[in-house]
């Protein structure tokens, strides 16, 4: 009976363990500044929509230059 006595202690002393880590290392996060963030997005935003654009010229020429040689009139 000893011996479930000391898988349970040494499965708190884990747990707790655990959850001292799992501080430690969010004491270790650095968030990003508003400016950064902001900075960010645009960059994020321009890049969809250069590609964005860049899909819908590459699917407009594609469906034209399908439709010229299927001679379907559109």
């Amino acid at each position: 009976m000893a011996n479930a006595a000391d898988k349970k202690r040494n499965i708190f002393r884990s747990a707790g363990k655990f959850f001292r880590d799992c501080k430690n290392e969010i004491k270790k996060i650095v968030w990003p500044t508003p400016k950064a963030v902001f900075k960010n997005m645009g960059v994020v935003l321009s890049v969809i929509i250069i590609i964005g654009l860049f899909i819908f010229a590459l699917d407009t020429g594609l469906i034209n230059l399908f439709r010229l040689f299927m001679g379907v009139a559109g």
